[in-house]
């Protein structure tokens, strides 16, 4: 055995020269080097998470797991045993984890048109005349990702707009919330929508002044026409599925918090990851179907985790789902969608007491997140979950989450936090619905909207995520979001609440800490330790230093999971 002597540069001699000279013999079979069983990691600025730490090197084994934050003084290694990867002036970081995004939506929305960027109905309608061109009499066209902020016609596309080019296909483009749909007329009647067609619970069919639907359907009334298109094969998928991953690990993301899975997915990533073709470390949040997956821990795998169930209580605030205390300011006939009651999620509170599941509750409105606060704080069950007198609150066996949480009433800011309930947020939807927010809720609401500084303040523990495919759904754009709060060319206007912003130390523990303690693996993620999980993220600049514009620019450089370097720049 060769031992590495004198620390950090024995191991860069060692790397420099390649161990001992080999014999000038010709004849001579070189011995076969072993696998390398320890990796360091050095040349670099490594933070670690905890505060602003910074250390010169870390050694992860082969395990995986992390066996020292500095170099190793003496440790009796064979040179072969050992890689060296040089970061070559990189800045390493504990795993950033989005903590809120679809893994399939994301997959789809490589694979499919995507309408993001799109910036006006009369650019909408030639790209869908485009598309129609060359597609089959009465073939459906399908594609998500539009939104009409910002859009010159100041509103939504209708019916009419896709019939001027598309009279014969059916055409639905889903809204980039996905809690809304424009559908043409041949759409409308293939599903059996017309202007008589009633509202379903929970969903909106929107129409014009004389009554007349106008294509745009929200939340639950777009089931009727999404049930068109057909289901996609096991193989599509899967497709779906790794694509996505491919790509979110691509940028920098070294986990995802994988928000309303099928129940009929987790059999499906079990083996995709089995098969070494799911990069990402994931912790799903099963749709209420899935309430026995979650229970069960059914599925799981060294890098999937399944305990937790995501249900809705309203819709979102672009499509005026959004269940609010007082109504629109722009339009004061509704107040929002509410689509569970009180006490159906007071009941599911108490089964999911009882199964130890965690639970995912989507709530965007005022109105939506008061109704789980005082559900939450009215279920007797739950009572040690609430500060007793000694000051120490006690959420270790819940940490229910609340996802969004995006408009609070200012009376409720601090409740979320002495809840123990944890505020699951977006930052870059912070800077792009700032545009149209003051429109739907008018600038007093502002206060409580997007308040991560007072929520922190107040003892809540924020998770950062991005909510992708709905926003572009990368570490960068995210980060920048909380600590800049201003949008991607640097503009903020009246109700944005500058003090809200984070700092980068905060921002940083948005997308490691937090994250790891909401997936209960706050153990083995979230900072860079011994003994915890080598999950990294490195970028070529230092996100922590460089100006707030440019942290929009840095790129990734590795992407490491489990030990494993799963994407690497060329």
């Amino acid at each position: 055995m060769k031992s590495i002597l004198g620390g950090l540069a024995g191991v860069l001699l060692l790397a420099a020269c390649g161990g001992e000279p080999s014999s000038q013999n010709e004849t001579e079979i070189p011995a076969i080097s072993p696998t390398p069983s320890v990796t360091i990691y050095t040349g670099g600025t490594i933070y670690t998470g905890v505060g602003l730490e910074t250390v010169e090197a870390v050694t992860v084994g082969a395990d995986g797991r992390i066996i020292a934050t500095s170099p190793p003084a003496s440790q009796d290694w064979d040179e072969g045993e050992v890689e060296l990867i040089d970061l070559k002036g990189a800045v390493m970081f504990p795993g950033f984890v989005d903590g809120h995004a679809h893994l399939i939506g994301i997959g789809e929305r490589e694979l499919t048109l995507d309408l993001a960027g799109t910036a006006s109905i009369g650019e909408l309608v030639t790209r869908i005349e485009a598309e129609v061109s060359d597609l089959p009499a009465e073939r459906i066209l399908v594609g998500r990702g539009w939104i009409e902020t910002g859009w010159p016609e100041g509103r939504m596309p209708s019916a009419s707009d896709l019939d001027a080019v598309s009279p014969d296909n059916p055409v639905i483009l889903v809204r980039a919330d996905g809690h809304a749909l424009v559908a043409n007329s041949a759409a409308l009647a293939a599903a059996g929508i017309s202007d008589e067609t009633a509202d379903v619970s929970g969903g909106k069919i929107e129409r014009d002044a004389d009554g007349k639907a106008t294509g745009i359907l929200i939340d639950n009334s777009m089931g009727q026409v999404l049930a068109l298109v057909s289901e996609p094969t096991e193989g599509q998928i899967a497709e779906r599925f790794v694509v996505g991953a491919a790509e979110y690990v691509s940028r920098g993301w070294s986990g995802v918090h994988n928000m309303s899975v099928a129940p009929g997915h987790a059999a499906l990533l079990e083996r995709l990851d089995l098969e070494d073709r799911m990069p990402l470390r994931l912790h799903n949040a099963y749709d209420r179907e899935g309430f026995a997956i979650a229970a069960g821990r059914a599925h799981e795998t060294p890098t999937i985790t399944n305990r937790a169930v995501k249900v809705y209580m309203d819709g979102a605030l672009g499509s005026r789902g959004a269940l609010l205390i007082s109504p629109y300011s722009d339009r004061p006939g509704t107040s929002g969608l509410s689509l569970m009651e009180p006490e159906a999620l007071g009941s599911l509170m108490a089964e999911a007491e009882d199964n130890d599941v965690q639970l995912a509750i989507h709530a965007i409105g005022d109105l939506a997140n008061r109704r789980i606060l005082d559900e939450f704080a009215n279920q007797k069950r739950l009572s040690q979950l609430v500060i007793p007198e000694s000051g120490e609150r006690d959420y270790t066996n819940n940490r229910w989450r609340i996802e969004h949480t995006q408009v609070l009433h200012p009376d409720d800011i601090a409740r979320v936090g002495a809840l123990g309930l944890i505020a699951s947020m977006q930052p870059s939807h912070a800077i792009g619905d700032l545009k149209f927010a003051p429109d739907r809720l008018g600038i007093d609401r502002l206060a409580g909207a997007y308040a991560w500084q007072s929520l922190l303040e107040t003892g809540a523990i924020i998770v950062g995520g991005s909510d992708a495919p709905v926003e572009v759904g990368t570490p960068q754009i995210e980060f920048y979001a909380a600590v800049a709060r201003k949008d991607l060319e640097g503009f903020s206007a009246e109700g944005w609440h500058p003090e809200e912003a984070l700092s980068r130390e905060q921002a940083l523990a948005l997308f490691t800490s937090a994250p790891a303690y909401a997936a209960f693996m706050e153990d083995d993620l979230g900072t860079i330790e011994v003994g915890k999980l080598a999950d990294f993220a490195v970028f070529d600049r230092d996100l922590m230093t460089v100006p707030e514009a440019e942290i929009l620019d840095a790129e990734v450089m590795m992407t490491v999971v489990h030990g494993e370097v799963v994407f690497k720049a060329l």
